[in-house]
């Protein structure tokens, strides 16, 4: 059984305030969500559209089942490890991508008996929702993302050409003008899987994945001779998009100069941006970390805090059998223990950090991360009072 969050982990994570729930409060995240059901939900150039549109909320904890297995991910699937995955128990988990939410949909699309006799049933499931992983901390990544699925279901024929259609009529609501570009991408649901990427400030910018339906995934749930389209989209990065923003942490903004402008799909208007702070470490941890897990482990330690952090970096990394004798006696660190360079980037939303508190940040940061036996504070404090 992997290891499993704890109650406190749990209810702080479920605390978290989905922006693209109404229930949680407005947010500018609705709007978009909006935007792109009702792009799919008219005509499209080959004809009518769906006939209906299903709004699908699901639950945070979510079967590992729906999670994956009945997503078509193998056991063995690196994306199960713990090291990114949230688990509750044996058999439940928090969900990692809001297409967790599919399965659930698509059982209760086939016991409806009125679509079941209808021939021409034709549907749009849109399932949007925050979702949980183990990612870095930069400008586009957070630990909680917001993501929405749209699956359209037929029992008529779905193919190629209807996905094209698919992402043209998506792009034209939620990227006007943008130049973007498709490449292959293979997924365990889908079949002929597409990765959407847009140019942003001459840089390619991931914004969906999609694909057709996959056959097996939709006669386990008793879709049997149905065929369909499964897309995924991150609505984090198609909002900053939209609005012009930065930095993924001004989403959730509590200053009324930032969050007052979360209310819209205006252009964002900066307010006065504070100074970053940085700060490196040499650190020995256990092999096998990444920038991934580091941002996990970060934003546990911090709490709260984490949202003063902009980015963790690995500059360097190096395996301590290949350090001297002298940097291993420095770093504590064991043979088999790797040695990383770690830049972390402090800067607050809000208010200017002194160099105190930045100490104090970079040295929990350090503590979170630093598993070697003699460590190296850039507080002045003594001891006792230093990050167990």
């Amino acid at each position: 059984m992997p290891a499993t969050l704890t109650t406190d982990q749990l209810a702080r994570d479920l605390a978290i305030p989905d922006l693209s729930d109404p229930a949680d409060g407005p947010h500018a995240m609705q709007q978009l969500v909006d935007l792109a059901v009702t792009a799919l939900a008219g005509p499209w150039p080959s004809g009518p559209g769906p006939s209906q549109v299903r709004l699908c909320r699901g639950p945070r904890v979510v079967p590992i089942a729906d999670n994956y297995d009945r997503l078509g991910y193998q056991p063995a699937a690196v994306t199960r490890d713990v090291r990114y995955t949230r688990y509750t128990d044996g058999e439940h988990m928090l969900r990692s991508h809001s297409t967790a939410m599919v399965p659930a949909a698509l059982r209760q699309l086939a016991a409806d008996q009125s679509l079941a006799a209808d021939r021409h049933a034709d549907v749009l499931l849109a399932c949007p929702g925050i979702a949980y992983r183990r990612d870095a901390i930069d400008w586009q990544h957070t630990g909680t993302p917001h993501q929405l699925d749209l699956w359209r279901i037929s029992r008529g024929r779905l193919g190629e050409a209807e996905l094209t259609e698919m992402i043209g009529l998506l792009l034209a609501a939620l990227a006007p003008g943008r130049q973007s570009r498709t490449t292959p991408r293979r997924h365990p649901y889908t079949q002929a899987g597409r990765q959407v990427d847009v140019c942003h400030d001459g840089q390619w910018i991931e914004v969906w994945e999609c694909g057709l339906a996959s056959p097996g995934v939709l006669a386990g749930a008793g879709l049997h001779g149905c065929t369909g389209l499964a897309l995924g989209m991150g609505l984090d990065r198609l909002l900053m998009l939209r609005k012009g923003i930065g930095d993924i942490r001004l989403l959730r903004s509590a200053d009324p100069r930032v969050a007052g402008q979360m209310q819209d799909l205006a252009p964002y208007r900066p307010v006065s941006a504070q100074p970053a702070v940085s700060r490196d470490m040499s650190v020995a941890m256990d092999a096998g970390q990444d920038e991934e897990t580091l941002g996990d482990r970060v934003r546990d330690a911090l709490g709260p805090d984490a949202d003063a952090v902009e980015q963790v970096t690995v500059l360097s990394q190096t395996p301590c059998s290949q350090l001297p004798a002298a940097a291993l006696d420095r770093l504590g660190a064991r043979p088999d223990q790797c040695n990383l360079l770690v830049r972390v980037v402090l800067r607050r939303l809000d208010q200017t950090m002194t160099d105190a508190e930045a100490n104090g940040l970079r040295d929990r940061v350090y503590a979170a991360l630093h598993q070697g036996s003699a460590h190296q504070w850039a507080a002045s404090r003594p001891r006792a009072e230093r990050p167990a």
